[in-house]
């Protein structure tokens, strides 16, 4: 019977094909695959070799105490294939709790942003083996003038989930003659700190930072490597008399670690801020605009260092995008209405951009939020020890403080 069995590196093959469930099964057939699967390079060669995309559907119901976790598989089957996920008791644990409390994704993991009791906590979490690792967020001295906005990515060199802090003028400050009157001992540099985990520790980059024109808002996007905010940069006039504004992405190369500024088309760069979204698609960013209430506007970005933008198709629904199939299939939220002014509930639909059929796949309620979240399986935080908790001395007082 023996002489049947393949040899190891057969066997490794094989296994870089089957879906994380299996493969946390199977570290218990014997000692020799344990250690296989709970290798580094067998968790990034599964990583690389893997075809178990999803999609992770966050539904804010105002009815309901709790967030609904929902997993579709994203496949021929979509949206038969589905489950319901269990968020990990301390992220439900965080106050102020919302959609725009997830950080982001990125291959395979989640991030949270909340509060414990005087503490600042990031927490990475993957849904697939149900790791999840608390972060304490360095604080920061109190300042009226200044916001911070977190981002989350994967290394893909070195497969290490990284944390970016970055501290920015807020925009309602942000202009010549305001900041002039800051106070001189007020602080209006832009600061960033980046949390590695395999170090657990926070540090300053020594690459290039944002300009302090800019002011961030919404979550960052991860995509091939590269974290990206929508932003608003605060543009002086040529001839002195004032300022303006424009929307503009600011990148982050999670290896490099190299700020850059990527300039929009001039339709989304002077349009409504709140009207615009960045979202991802496979390995491309997708910038969608609300025109007038009526369609949403997709638009692609491509190239290198030289970012071009071109327009993929026009949403032909009065709706809000909230991600993306891997086909391209946009995600929108559908509204059944009472009347004209009030929402009844609202749903997900999956969006032929060339037949415009709508396909509702999920109820949600009343006035609920959505976020869709595409990712794949993925092993990475094996290695982890569950809830660990980083970041110095105070990770002691920290675990004391945690009720799980």
């Amino acid at each position: 019977m023996s002489d049947n069995i393949p040899p190891v590196e057969i066997q490794m093959e094989i296994m870089k094909q089957l879906p994380v469930k299996s493969l946390i099964q199977f570290r218990s057939v014997s000692k020799t695959w344990k250690s296989i699967i709970e290798s580094n390079d067998f968790i990034a060669a599964h990583h690389h070799h893997t075809h178990h995309h999803r999609l992770l559907v966050y539904c804010d119901r105002p009815v309901d105490d709790d967030p609904n976790y929902v997993s579709f598989a994203d496949n021929h089957s979509f949206p038969q294939h589905k489950v319901s996920l269990t968020a990990p008791l301390l992220v439900n644990k965080l106050k102020y709790l919302s959609v725009d409390n997830i950080v982001g994704s990125s291959r395979g993991l989640f991030c949270f942003s909340g509060y414990l009791p005087y503490k600042h906590i990031a927490v990475i979490w993957n849904p697939c083996i149900r790791r999840v690792v608390p972060v304490l967020v360095p604080k920061e001295p109190g300042n009226k003038f200044m916001s911070r906005i977190l981002g989350f990515g994967v290394c893909p060199v070195t497969n290490d989930p990284k944390i970016i802090k970055i501290r920015y003028i807020n925009r309602h400050v942000h202009d010549v003659e305001r900041i002039s009157h800051i106070p001189s001992q007020v602080e209006v540099e832009v600061e960033v700190e980046v949390f590695t985990l395999s170090t657990g520790v926070w540090r300053r980059p020594y690459n290039n930072l944002p300009p302090k024109s800019v002011s961030f808002y919404k979550s960052a996007v991860d995509v091939d490597g590269f974290l990206y905010w929508l932003a608003e940069d605060m543009i002086v006039m040529d001839d002195g008399g004032g300022y303006t504004r424009r929307n503009v992405i600011i990148s982050f190369d999670l290896s490099s670690e190299e700020f850059r500024q990527v300039n929009l088309p001039h339709s989304l760069a002077h349009g409504y801020y709140n009207n615009i979204s960045i979202s991802k698609l496979r390995e491309s960013l997708l910038v969608s605009q609300a025109d007038n209430h009526v369609n949403i506007n997709v638009w692609l970005m491509e190239g290198g260092l030289a970012k071009s933008f071109s327009k993929l198709y026009t949403v032909n629904v009065d709706t809000w995008v909230s991600g993306f199939r891997r086909s391209g299939e946009p995600i929108i939220v559908v509204y059944e209405k009472i009347s004209d002014e009030v929402h009844l509930f609202s749903k997900l639909a999956a969006y032929d951009p060339y037949s415009k059929c709508i396909n509702c796949f999920w109820t949600g309620s009343m006035y609920a939020t959505f976020k869709v979240y595409p990712y794949m399986e993925t092993l990475l935080l094996l290695d982890q020890t569950n809830l660990a908790v980083y970041n110095e001395k105070e990770s002691i007082r920290f675990l004391d403080d945690l009720v799980l």
